[in-house]
């Protein structure tokens, strides 16, 4: 069976380029595992989980697309791992999270973290404050980045709790001008159903 040319090129580049499904719809109402652990949220609207991780124990959702607002869930990080799936290990290499961490050196972390995984090298820790997450110890951090291949300012707002010497987070971020506050407060109702099964 002969094929032109250019539908055998298609093909080609069809089955060679990697899956962007995996994209899914979050229903509402329902507890949702997420951070590939035993942790649970439950949305109370529909969100959209995207296919791509940012590292292997973390999920991201959004509501109107990444680069608008993105909820990102990390769980279980283990003593010596980082946030983020490493780019250039031998070349900037990410800071690690050690059991020896406060819940303050959290947002410290995040920060470096940022640098380096996003090139963020305009990132501040605004404001720190004592929480909780499921009746742990946590702390909620917010703070303002912006990534070195744009020009948006985007502001987030972070929980973090070390449980059984492991360390798990989530974050709200969104530009900070009309998406950050527009859905603050739909990230904080899901941070508040949080729960450890």
């Amino acid at each position: 069976m002969n094929r032109p040319l250019g539908t055998c090129a298609l093909l080609i580049v069809a089955t060679a380029a990697p899956a962007l499904a995996g994209n899914r719809l979050i229903d509402s109402g329902h507890p949702v595992a997420v951070a590939h652990d035993t942790l649970t949220v439950t949305p109370d609207r529909e969100w959209n989980e995207l296919g791509w991780r940012p590292g292997p124990r973390c999920d991201r959702w959004t509501l109107d697309g990444q680069a608008l607002n993105a909820v990102t869930f990390c769980g279980a990080i283990a003593s010596g791992r980082p946030l983020f799936r490493e780019a250039s290990k031998h070349e900037r290499p990410l800071p690690l999270f050690s059991t020896t961490m406060l819940l303050t050196d959290v947002p410290d972390l995040v920060e470096k973290s940022y640098r380096i995984a996003l090139g963020a090298a305009l990132i501040t820790i605004d404001s720190a404050e004592p929480a909780q997450l499921d009746g742990e110890r946590a702390i909620r951090f917010r703070y303002t980045f912006t990534r070195q291949d744009e020009e948006v300012e985007r502001q987030g707002e972070a929980l973090a709790t070390i449980r059984g010497k492991k360390l798990y987070w989530m974050s709200y971020e969104a530009p900070a001008i009309h998406y950050y506050a527009r859905d603050l407060e739909s990230w904080r109702r899901l941070a508040a159903t949080a729960r450890f099964r």
